[in-house]
């Protein structure tokens, strides 16, 4: 069966995270990523939080799947004629570069387009055109400055960030996406384009329900489903930190369970949806709440938030996680067990759809690794290991047309 984007040739600048997640999606789906990497360095992850010595780490591993990993001296005069041949064959560029490193290398948009029209140049950045554009951007910074730490956490807390890598990765999600766009206009127009993330925006496009909060906020002056509300506190100019309370209209709170005392992650998360809130009151045991003007209707639960899911953990800690969820789900009670990394990782049920899965690797032995999350019916994923530093460096200028004699004084002058 053929791939999605088989056929897709795509030449890999990137390293770390938000790039790496971009181009391993795009490999996922049948396209042929070449993964440019130093000689004797290679991608920085490759070394970073080691678990084995000596051989690639996780970090390296779980982003780099299904590609290939050739290792080029752009810098040299042979070696940049070999990454022009590549510009020339390939249909995509992505990079991760600091902004204007392209340039630097001779290597300007310009330049690219004269070499391949067609070619598509897809990068991600830490901040868009502005006052910090040219700033250096990790994970937390794109987290902080995108909106997402200032609105998570406790009220009387700091901001916090997500264990979630949404800066990152996220923003390597929205790159994919624009690519595969860029792609499919090329059908028509013929001719390539830039194609641009700033992780800034990325983390901005995922909290935009905080953005919609700031405008109420502004115009109201309270947000009744905050927990400030029920607290009697007031309210800045700005989206506070709800806790665990729910983004959206229908109030939730992680609940203790049994066995909270020894167990970190024996919770719960609870949602108490309006239209499920008689079995609600029924299961904990508390009817009276359904016809009590104080709790009948949604509007008039806000105020007593506090003392609801008070209430409703009384009940949950006299359970386990997994027996709340079973008696919840009877119900159609929405709600969802607070699972730490080593039961996702040990659930029969993730290895069966693939979003857990184990690979074979030649140095390192089998580890596990997160699948394809998007499923195509007609493009099935199969995911492979990762290319080891160089692995594949004479077979892609083999499939360019060097020969070996070609290749051998490549390597003589440190080009490859």
């Amino acid at each position: 069966m053929s791939k999605a984007l088989e056929g897709i040739r795509i030449l890999d600048f990137t390293h770390v995270q938000s790039g790496p997640t971009c181009t391993q999606l795009l490999a996922w789906f049948g396209a042929d990523v070449i993964k440019v990497e130093r000689a004797g360095e290679g991608d920085a992850t490759r070394a970073q939080l080691r678990d084995i010595p000596g051989v690639d780490s996780l970090y390296f591993t779980m982003l780099n799947h299904n590609k290939r990993s050739i290792t080029l001296d752009a810098k040299r005069p042979a070696g940049k004629e070999v990454l022009e041949t590549l510009i020339r064959d390939c249909d995509v560029l992505v990079e991760n570069f600091a902004p204007g490193a392209l340039d630097r290398m001779g290597f300007s948009w310009e330049r690219i387009q004269a070499l391949n029209p067609r070619m598509v140049v897809a990068s991600v950045k830490g901040f868009g055109p502005g006052p910090y554009e040219h700033c250096k951007v990790y994970e937390n910074v794109a987290q902080c400055t995108g909106g997402a730490a200032s609105t998570t956490g406790f009220s009387d807390g700091p901001p916090v960030v997500t264990g979630a890598q949404i800066g990152d990765s996220g923003s390597g999600l929205h790159l994919a996406l624009g690519i595969v766009t860029a792609l499919f206009q090329r059908t028509t127009s013929g001719r390539g384009q830039r194609v641009q993330t700033a992780m800034q925006d990325a983390v901005l496009n995922l909290c935009r329900v905080k953005l919609r909060d700031q405008q109420r906020l502004e115009r109201t002056g309270v947000m009744e489903e905050y927990p400030q509300f029920g607290m009697g506190e007031e309210f800045g100019s700005a989206v506070p930190r709800a806790g665990n309370a729910s983004g959206g209209g229908q109030p939730g709170s992680i609940l203790r369970c049994k066995g909270w005392e020894t167990d970190p992650n024996a919770y719960i998360y609870f949602i108490a949806q309006a239209a499920v809130w008689p079995a609600i009151c029924q299961v904990i045991g508390h009817e009276g709440w359904i016809t009590h003007p104080d709790f009948a209707t949604p509007r008039a639960r806000l105020p007593h938030l506090i003392d609801v899911f008070s209430r409703i953990e009384e009940w949950t800690r006299l359970h386990t996680k997994f027996e709340v969820m079973a008696i919840l789900n009877q119900h159609d009670i929405p709600c969802g067990p607070i699972l730490s990394m080593k039961e996702i990782a040990d659930d029969p049920s993730l290895r069966a759809t693939g979003a857990i899965v184990e690979v074979a690797h030649p140095e390192r032995g089998s580890y596990l690794t997160v699948g394809n999350p998007i499923k195509l019916s007609d493009s099935p994923t199969d995911v492979r290991r990762s290319p080891l530093l160089g692995e594949h460096t004479e077979e892609v200028l083999g499939q360019l047309g060097y020969s070996a004699e070609q290749i051998a004084a490549l390597r003589a002058e440190r080009a490859i």
